[in-house]
């Protein structure tokens, strides 16, 4: 299907605006998540949002916790933003984390987690387990319910969600209820014969192929690795997993991975909700203010974790 009016838009007067010259660099790439900020609409009100560190492996690990209304020990989202593990932070994240917070009804823990060049693989995932594990140690501290845990993330972060998952599962705890994974990288070793969509530069696509191979490299300099469960959750033992939502957009390059993940739990046992977005192109669910049909996304995906959250809470209704 044709890309989504809105997004050609987008993309045509980013493309302008960059004056032709399309080669990734760190700044770059940083510039252009802190530009969609811009995308994202009005911030949600939530009932408070609480700064945090978690004990991380090499220093201390932002957190920014969104808590919406809502009585008794809420439930629990950890969500590791995307940014191609080179980009994005607390404040890019800050407006989607309230609105997924809104959406669950459950609060919303951002991880910052650290980003390459500077912190290659397996830094992130390091990052992004230690925060999971603080927040299943301290929820109850925070007036939270740590029986009922979800991983979340997007692109890069639903890379570290997964993986957080697969970890959890692995080390016996913290119990997870659900994943929610959009349009994620699974899979490091992969190419285009994998993955058609790897191969495809999509007309409009706001994240060119060009691009993943340039951040992929920054992450894993180190292409002996790329195999690794905690870098490729694809390669893993998925069985036994959490239940899953995976959402992919039509004109991104992840497509494929992200499809071929749910098929992968799927054939595992998981319990898997496929949400394809096919008019999308990558990057999306950071368009909450500029592109109508996001919205929806976030319904289905709050939906889908509330669900998750009322089955681990037998005394809780369900939409």
């Amino acid at each position: 299907m044709e890309l989504d009016p809105r997004i050609r838009a987008l993309t045509d007067a980013m493309a302008e605006a960059g004056g032709g010259d399309a080669g990734p660099s760190v700044e770059k790439s940083r510039a252009a998540a802190a530009a969609m900020i811009a995308l994202q609409g009005e911030p949600e009100p939530v009932a408070r949002v609480v700064e945090r560190t978690a004990p991380g492996p090499a220093g201390p690990v932002p957190l920014r916790i969104h808590v919406p209304e809502g009585g008794g020990p809420l439930p629990v989202v950890v969500y590791f933003p995307g940014g191609g593990m080179v980009a994005g932070d607390l404040e890019v994240a800050d407006r989607p984390a309230r609105a997924l917070a809104n959406a669950a009804g459950a609060a919303v823990v951002s991880v910052d987690y650290r980003k390459a060049p500077e912190h290659p693989y397996p830094a992130a995932p390091e990052d992004a387990w230690a925060a999971t594990v603080w927040v299943a140690d301290n929820a109850a501290a925070l007036g939270l319910d740590p029986s009922r845990i979800a991983v979340s993330g997007d692109s890069s972060g639903g890379n570290l969600a997964a993986v957080v998952a697969l970890t959890a599962k692995d080390r016996g705890g913290p119990d997870l209820v659900h994943q929610t994974l959009v349009y994620p990288a699974v899979d490091f070793a992969g190419d285009a014969d994998d993955y058609p969509s790897m191969g495809e530069d999509a007309a409009g696509a706001l994240l060119p192929r060009k691009d993943v191979e340039w951040l992929f490299a920054q992450y894993l300099p180190d292409r002996a690795r790329a195999g690794e469960p905690c870098a490729s959750p694809i390669r893993g033992d998925l069985t036994g997993l959490p239940a899953a939502t995976v959402v992919t957009a039509g004109h991104d390059p992840l497509r494929d991975q992200g499809r071929a993940y749910a098929d992968a739990l799927a054939r595992a046992g998981v319990p898997v909700d496929y949400l394809e977005n096919p008019t999308m192109a990558h990057g999306f669910f950071w368009m909450l203010g500029a592109v109508d049909h996001v919205r929806g996304v976030y319904d289905a995906v709050g939906r889908g974790l509330r669900r998750a959250f009322a089955a681990g809470n037998p005394g809780a209704a369900a939409p």
